[in-house]
C-alpha cells in the first residue's frame, strides 16, 4: 500500500500546540465557537453518551460547553487525547488516534483535523473506536480559510522573489466530506460549513492570532525565509485590497464539520429510489402541470 505525502510535520505541530497552551485563552474564540455549537447538535439528540472522546483537549472548551447546555449527565467525557503534552489523561504523539476499537460511544475534534497526512485513515481509526451507533463529529479549517493572506503574501513573492512559496497551510479545498465520512465506514453522514469573518487591526495582529492558536503553517518540507521587504509588501498589498473604509483588515475562516454514526440495525435508512408514497407537489401544496 501507497502511503500518504507527508505534507505536515507532526512534532512541529506539538510545539506549536505548547506555544498556544502558554498563550493562554487569547485566541481560542473559533475553537469555543465550533465546541458551541457542537454541543448545541447534542441537545437534540435523545440519548445518552457515556463514553465520550475529546480528540482535541488542549483544553476542556468542548466540555464548558456541554455544561453551558447542560449536558454534563447525559453527554460524558470520560477521555481526552492530549495533542500537547500538557498531562491529561491520553497523550496523542502521531496524528492518528489512539483509541481500542469499539470504546467509544462519541468522539469529537475540534478544529485539528486539517493537519493530518492521511485525513481517511484518521476517520477509518475513529469509525472503528466507535460502538454501533456510536457518533462521531469533527471539524475542520476549509480551503476559502485565510484566502486574503494567502494572497497577499504569495502576490509579495512573487512581485519581490520571483516565485511563490507556501506559506499557508493548505486547508481542505472543494473536498467530498460526506464521501470521505462513508469510505471510512460511517452511516448517514452529513457536512456542513460555516464562514465567518474576523477583522484586524493590521495583518500582524491576525498572525499573532494564528500563533496562539497553534495554526501556523507547519510544513514537512521547509521554505526558505520571509524577508522583511516580502512581508512589508504583504501588509501593504492586504491593505490596499482588503482593507475596510477604518483601514482594518478581514481574515476569512471556513470551518467545515463532518458527522457520521457507527453503523447499526435500528438506525434510520435511505427511502430506495422510486418508493415514494407521496407526491412531492401534494406536499408543497402546488399544482403540478403537464408540460
Amino acid at each position: 500500500m501507497i502511503a500518504p505525502p507527508r505534507l505536515f510535520d507532526w512534532p512541529l505541530r506539538r510545539l506549536h500546540l505548547d506555544r498556544a497552551l502558554r498563550a493562554g485563552h487569547r485566541a481560542d474564540f473559533l475553537r469555543r465557537r465550533v465546541a458551541e455549537d457542537m454541543a448545541a447538535t447534542l441537545t437534540g439528540i435523545v440519548r445518552e453518551f457515556t463514553a465520550g472522546v475529546d480528540l482535541s483537549a488542549r483544553d476542556r472548551v468542548f466540555e464548558q460547553a456541554l455544561a453551558v447546555e447542560g449536558l454534563s449527565e447525559r453527554v460524558q467525557v470520560v477521555r481526552r487525547i492530549d495533542q500537547a503534552g500538557s498531562g491529561l489523561n491520553a497523550l496523542q504523539t502521531t496524528e492518528i488516534p489512539a483509541l481500542e476499537a469499539e470504546s467509544s460511544d462519541l468522539v469529537v475534534s475540534i478544529l485539528s483535523l486539517h493537519w493530518t497526512n492521511d485525513l481517511p485513515g484518521a476517520l477509518a481509526q475513529i469509525r472503528r473506536a466507535l460502538r454501533p451507533d456510536g457518533l462521531f463529529i469533527g471539524s475542520l479549517f476549509g480551503g476559502s480559510s485565510l484566502q486574503e493572506l494567502r494572497w497577499a503574501l504569495g502576490q509579495a513573492e512573487l512581485e519581490l522573489s520571483g516565485g511563490a512559496a507556501a506559506r499557508v497551510s493548505p486547508f481542505a479545498d472543494a473536498f467530498d466530506g460526506a464521501g470521505l465520512l462513508q469510505r471510512a465506514g460511517f452511516a448517514l453522514p452529513v457536512t456542513d460549513i460555516d464562514r465567518l469573518t474576523v477583522t484586524y487591526a493590521n495583518p500582524f495582529d491576525l498572525i499573532g492570532d494564528l500563533r496562539a492558536m497553534g495554526e501556523t503553517a507547519l510544513f514537512a518540507e521547509r521554505t526558505r525565509p520571509l524577508t522583511r521587504a516580502v512581508v512589508a509588501r504583504m501588509v501593504q498589498l492586504y491593505g490596499e485590497r482588503y482593507a475596510d473604509a477604518d483601514g482594518r483588515i478581514p481574515a476569512t475562516f471556513e470551518i467545515v464539520t463532518l458527522s457520521g454514526w457507527a453503523p447499526h440495525p435500528d438506525q434510520q435508512k435511505p427511502l430506495r429510489p422510486g418508493s415514494a408514497k407521496t407526491r412531492l407537489a401534494d406536499a408543497l401544496g402546488v399544482r403540478e402541470e403537464k408540460l
